[in-house]
């Protein structure tokens, strides 16, 4: 029989660490998915070979100005770097409960005086020098996996806050995009006010001048007034609009508030919106969707730590061992006389308190449900966007060339009436009538324009596209 005492120490380890406690992590199930999404087709225009959720989807919205806030967002935005030291700060703990899994080893070194009193000295004399050495090592045996399961949860928890890092890339720059295009709509609503002012004034001006040759009253010229202060009260909010877009999309590209407002200052018009874009499957989503990948990490992470409580039903036991020299002078420090050295074989006994144990246990346990039912949520709420973006994408662009038509055809008709007003073949209360029926449908187009733009950044972000060239990149790899 072969005895355990001249057992290899590694391979008794190892023989001793072939058992984890706890419940292992196996990806959690999800709803049946359907082939495809319910309104993926809705717009009734040709699919692409390449998926919406391509790297660089504001380069499709052909506006340069848009390109260069989203690239300087994705190198400096404030947020991202937060995100980004979260990640660093997982790993950081990755890495250190890694080291559990090895022997650790110090060394300390001392050199001093002490004065002992007369009975510790004993006869002897009461001042004397003291030096000393040691090298320690202390390893926990990983008998039922406590180690184990802790990195196996440190490393879910880091991927986790890498997938919350490429969520933070999705939400700036879908925020990026969102602000800039309601920036451009803003502008054209302030610059369609403006011209309908001018109008306006242009219509008070006849008026007037049909009143100084006795062919108006003042009923007219007081109903002429009003509209154009209607028209130049709206002014002001559209301006406070326009500063508060530029000064948000400054501090998306880390920069302060007033920093670009000499290079938004002109109204380069509204982005172009994509015609054609294929959401691809509800499987392919929850792949790419970061918001989906953390809330299966996390779950991972809750489960391992199921193993870490559970193995606290049982004793933890290390090996220690030290040696070292000491003297009362620097030259006996390394004499053989000096030599000391000491070997433990360690129990920790807290095992037996097991009521706080299974209370640690019951905790984790909740903790993990909570993980799944978390997960869950995500999955159904990251289908509902999809879902929800793709329906309002559809019906945007039927809606805005509606009101394309209605404006232009009011304008034809807003020429119409002025010309008949001058020469006096109606009244000015038709004239008025269809001025303002037109700002008021120039405005719903630019408005359903910028709706149905904002609707294509949705349907982007929803997807979750991950454009890693410009991203601010983790600085080491999970562990």
């Amino acid at each position: 029989m072969i005895k355990l005492k001249h057992w290899p120490l590694p391979l008794l380890a190892a023989i001793l660490q072939g058992c984890t406690v706890g419940p292992d992590f196996h990806r959690p199930q999800t709803p049946d998915l359907p082939a495809s999404f319910t309104h993926a087709g809705s717009r009734k225009v040709a699919p692409l070979h390449v998926s919406a959720a391509d790297d660089e989807f504001w380069k499709r919205f052909a506006d340069p100005q848009l390109s260069s806030l989203v690239k300087a967002a994705l190198t400096t935005n404030h947020d991202l770097q937060t995100a980004l030291a979260n990640y660093d700060a997982a790993n950081a703990l990755l890495r250190l409960a890694r080291f559990d899994q090895i022997p650790t080893v110090t060394m300390s070194a001392q050199a001093g005086r002490q004065r002992s009193s007369t009975d510790q000295a004993n006869g002897a004399a009461r001042s004397h020098a003291v030096y000393g050495n040691s090298a320690s090592l202390n390893w926990e045996l990983d008998l039922v996996g406590r180690v184990r399961r802790s990195v196996e949860s440190h490393r879910a928890e880091t991927q986790a806050r890498a997938s919350d890092l490429h969520a933070m890339q999705v939400a700036v720059v879908s925020q990026v995009a969102s602000t800039y295009i309601d920036l451009r709509a803003a502008q054209k609503m302030l610059g369609l006010s403006n011209a309908n002012a001018d109008s306006q004034r242009q219509t008070l001006e006849v008026v007037q001048g049909r009143l100084n040759a006795g062919r108006g009253s003042s009923y007219d010229l007081s109903r002429a007034q009003a509209q154009l202060d209607i028209i130049v009260s709206r002014i002001p909010q559209l301006e406070a609009r326009v500063a508060v877009d530029r000064h948000r999309l400054a501090v998306l590209a880390g920069l302060t508030p007033t920093a670009l407002d000499a290079r938004l200052q002109k109204d380069t018009g509204m982005p172009a919106v994509p015609d054609n874009l294929d959401p691809g499957t509800p499987a392919d989503l929850l792949r790419r969707r970061p918001d989906v990948a953390s809330a299966e990490y996390q779950l991972h992470a809750a489960t391992a730590r199921v193993g870490v409580a559970t193995a606290d039903l049982f004793p933890r036991v290390s090996l220690g061992a030290a040696i070292g020299t000491f003297a009362f002078s620097g030259g006996g420090l390394y004499a053989a006389s000096g030599e000391s050295n000491l070997a433990l074989l360690g129990v920790d006994w807290s095992f037996l308190d097991v009521g706080r144990v299974k209370s640690r246990i019951a905790a984790s346990d909740a903790e993990a449900s909570a993980g799944l039912a978390r997960y869950q949520q995500t999955v159904l709420k990251a289908l509902e966007d999809v879902e929800n973006a793709l329906v309002r994408f559809a019906r945007s662009k039927d809606e805005n060339a509606r009101l394309a038509s209605a404006a232009n055809e009011l304008e034809n008709a807003a020429t119409i009436a002025r010309t008949r007003y001058q020469a006096g073949a109606i009244e000015l209360f038709e004239l008025l009538d269809v001025q303002r029926a037109l700002y008021s449908a120039q405005i719903a187009q630019a408005d359903s324009q910028a709706r149905s733009t904002a609707s294509a950044v949705d349907l982007y972000a929803s997807l979750a596209g991950g454009w890693p060239q410009y991203a601010v990149q983790p600085s080491g790899q999970v562990q």
